[in-house]
């Protein structure tokens, strides 16, 4: 691998980010150096203030993109406020994790650290749980993703098995995708892995690009067929509008690697305005040009055979396979760890690294629609990493020392807010996905 600050610049983050491992003699930890040089941020030198930008981005910014025409088609062209809502929400709560970050720099590293710094062990294992989660359900979500996507490419793709079992279409790409990923998850060192995630800032503005080009050249913007205000979609507009904005688990990594940490909140402050631009002239372009016939992935929807579709598809998929192993990683390092398995034992790395691919294809090959995959990941797991945990543990931090009312005020709306996003979106988007078997 390069120089740290190299390393640092091509920091392997996703929309729903992977946690940061736990260092050494901490739960659910591992003694894999050269992935927790992965995962964590070099200290050596510090990163740059636009350095920084660059990775934050990168953290926020993903596959998250591809749903927000579908998000607005669920709720209407109102439910952008709600959009702008959710992102200066997800903003001050990254905030609240920089407080939380200098209330005792020398003990909190990551985000788990905040929870044990808050509440002790079950505060460590709660964040930590949550993030293991989500990170299986992301890593279904890619396969679920590459699936959709090559099927639009290659349609009507099919191979006979032994015993005249025919695998076609989506679970035929679905199993193809994990293969291609399957050894990836056996690497020791995911540096190369790494910088090809970067992709994934690029693989954003293709799409967009895209979008204008299908636009100008095809259908037009039109704006018929299109909602002011769903009701009833409401929920799941929220949901995946805070999986575009859940970045949260590698904040505490990303403020670390800084050569001065004091500016993180202007960071992260341009950080959100960019992505935020991005994700609503995508949402935008995508909703006028399709209206309510826009799908779950806006990739879908662009004209098959055309130049512009193949190269936004291929794009879009390079991202997800680069970065299935970054995210299948800490899941592997934490089983090794809970079992006791030797560190850095290839043939355990192998043996559990394989489970859980076969186990991610196979729920993938049942998920009936990535929109609602999408939105429960973000009403269930996304809102308690971006809301609720950083809103208690700074509140439980900063209890002692005091907090002004109109804060507390602001926090407590916030919470309630989080809580009747978990509530509401988890219901719907688990019937939303029951209903579909």
């Amino acid at each position: 691998m390069e120089s740290q600050n190299t390393c640092a610049a091509a920091l392997p983050v996703s929309t729903l980010s992977e946690p940061l491992l736990l260092g050494k003699g901490a739960d659910l930890a591992t003694g894999d150096d050269d992935l927790e040089a992965q995962l964590t941020s070099y200290r050596a030198t510090g990163a740059s203030f636009s350095r920084t930008c660059l990775n934050l981005t990168n953290a926020v910014s993903g596959i998250g993109v591809l749903s927000m025409p579908y998000a607005v088609a669920q709720g209407g062209w109102l439910s952008l406020v709600l959009f702008a809502l959710v992102g200066a929400v997800c903003y001050y709560t990254g905030t609240l994790i920089e407080r939380c970050m200098r209330a005792d720099p020398g003990a909190i590293a990551s985000y788990p650290d905040i929870g044990k710094f808050a509440f002790g062990s079950a505060g460590r294992r709660a964040i930590a749980f949550f993030m293991y989660v989500e990170l299986y359900l992301v890593a279904i979500s890619f396969l679920v993703l590459e699936g959709d996507n090559l099927d639009k490419l290659f349609p009507g793709s099919s191979v006979q098995l032994m015993g005249g079992y025919r695998l076609q279409g989506k679970q035929l790409f679905i199993a193809l995708a994990a293969a291609v990923v399957l050894p990836t998850t056996w690497l020791k060192n995911l540096g190369v892995l790494a910088y090809v995630s970067a992709v994934g800032l690029v693989a954003s503005a293709v799409l967009t690009a895209s979008l204008v080009w299908a636009g100008v050249a095809e259908t037009g913007f039109r704006r018929n067929s299109t909602s002011v205000l769903s009701l009833g979609g409401l929920p799941t507009s929220l949901g995946l509008y805070f999986v575009c904005f859940t970045g949260h688990a590698v904040f505490p990594t990303i403020y670390s690697s800084m050569k001065n940490n004091r500016h993180f909140s202007k960071v992260l402050l341009i950080s959100s305005v960019l992505c935020s631009v991005n994700y609503g002239l995508t949402a935008v372009l995508g909703y006028m040009i399709y209206g309510d016939d826009v799908q779950s992935q806006v990739t879908l929807n662009l004209p098959s055979g055309k130049l512009y579709t193949k190269i936004a598809i291929v794009t879009t998929l390079i991202n997800p396979l680069a970065k299935y192993a970054l995210l299948v990683a800490p899941i592997t390092a934490a089983i090794e760890e809970r079992f006791s398995l030797p560190a850095g034992s290839a043939p355990a790395r192998v043996s559990i690294s394989t489970v859980v691919v076969v186990s991610t294809a196979v729920v993938a090959s049942t998920v009936p629609f990535f929109g609602y995959l999408m939105s429960f990941i973000g009403s269930f797991l996304s809102v308690m990493a971006t809301v609720i945990f950083p809103c208690l543990c700074f509140l439980k931090i900063y209890r002692a020392e005091g907090i002004r009312r109109a804060e507390i005020a602001a926090i407590a709306g916030i919470l309630m807010m989080g809580v009747f996003v978990a509530v509401t979106g988890t219901y719907t988007s688990l019937q939303q996905i029951i209903g579909t078997f």
